[in-house]
This record gives structure tokens, C-alpha cells and sequence, in this order.
């Protein structure tokens, strides 16, 4: 994970270095690196460029480690972390709901001050039907709602069609309709049956 962060460092710092010096792309190609002026930016340059190989790099061990894990097909426990929240009390994976009844919380750690007071580990949570727990329905509305927040804001984005007035830096059109679509997403999944 710090590799990880030292990569996006690297690439980002770099990035941000020309950005304030205002060197595009083509000037750092037309450059004369034989110069002191472009030596640094040639420096700051390698930085990012071995930068976002190693991101990359980083990224494919990533989804290599999320292929074996799901080649292995192991479980996770319960609590693989020793944690203290109650969160890591409830089987893994995880249903639907996260507690068939309500827990009492009487400490700041209720999940430590538990295994503490027992002196052991606790054992696997077992897995319960859920039954009488509400649960409301699977709905397409809130992928709706993100839809139309996305279009909303694209709509600033885009810029105005229109020569008059040339204050004027959103695509309205755009605008409106994102807001009709996220509108329609939140009330209809407000007021949708459970």
C-alpha cells in the first residue's frame, strides 16, 4: 500500500509540477534537452514516466491478486482482523441485513470489551434466516438518480452551444435534463412501494 501511494505520489507531484510551470506536452517534446532550462523538467519528467509504469505495475498485481483470490475460493472469517466495531461480529460474507436484532452497545469497543470478557475469541457468528427483518425492494431508481447527477453535472462541463450570451458556460439543454433525471430518480424512489 505504500508503494502505492509513493507511485501515485510520483506521477501526480510530477504532473502538477508542469502543470504550474505551464509546460504542455508538446513544448516538453520540442524541448532542448542540451539546455538548463529543460534538463529539470527532463528529470521531473523521468519521475512521473517511472511513476505511472510502476502504478501500472502495481495495478496488475492487483488484479492478479483478485484472480487467485477468486480461483481459490476461500472465505474470509468472521473477524480475520481482530477488530473492535461490531461490524466484524456478523458472518462473512455478510447478508443482506447486517443484524437480526439490534445489539447492545455498552463500550466504546463492543466487539473487544466482548472477546476481553470471554478471554478467548469469539466463535463464528452463525448464519440466521432473517425473517421479519423489512428489507425494501431492489430498484432501479437510485441507478437513475446517479445517472442523472452524472448527466447534471457533465452539463457544466460541456459549455454552452450558443454564441449569445457568452457569459454563459453551461450547456443548459444538458443541464435540465440531468435535472429532470435525477428529480424523477429521487421522488419515484421515495414514494416507491416497499
Amino acid at each position: 500500500l505504500l508503494s502505492v501511494f509513493f507511485f501515485v505520489f510520483c506521477v501526480f507531484f510530477c504532473f502538477f509540477f508542469f502543470f504550474f510551470k505551464q509546460k504542455t506536452a508538446y513544448e516538453i517534446y520540442q524541448c532542448d534537452w542540451s539546455s538548463d532550462v529543460c534538463s529539470s523538467d527532463l528529470f521531473w519528467n523521468l519521475i512521473e514516466t517511472a511513476g505511472s509504469m510502476l502504478l501500472g505495475f502495481s495495478f496488475l498485481v492487483f488484479i492478479w491478486n483478485i484472480w487467485q483470490s477468486k480461483r481459490a475460493g476461500v472465505a474470509a472469517p468472521a473477524d480475520p482482523w481482530d477488530g473492535a466495531t461490531l461490524e466484524w461480529s456478523i458472518p462473512s460474507p455478510p447478508q443482506e441485513f447486517n443484524f437480526a436484532e439490534i445489539p447492545t452497545v455498552d463500550a466504546r469497543d463492543p466487539l473487544w470489551e466482548q472477546k476481553r470478557s470471554q478471554g478467548r475469541p469469539l466463535p463464528e457468528p452463525p448464519r440466521v434466516s432473517g425473517e421479519g427483518i423489512h428489507l425494501p425492494n431492489p430498484s432501479v431508481k437510485p441507478l437513475i438518480t446517479a445517472l442523472g447527477i452524472g448527466v447534471f453535472f457533465t452539463g457544466f462541463l460541456l459549455g454552452s452551444p450558443w454564441p449569445i450570451p457568452a457569459s454563459l458556460t453551461i450547456n443548459l439543454p444538458v443541464v435540465l435534463i440531468g435535472f429532470a433525471l435525477t428529480a424523477y430518480g429521487i421522488f419515484s424512489w421515495a414514494f416507491e412501494p416497499a
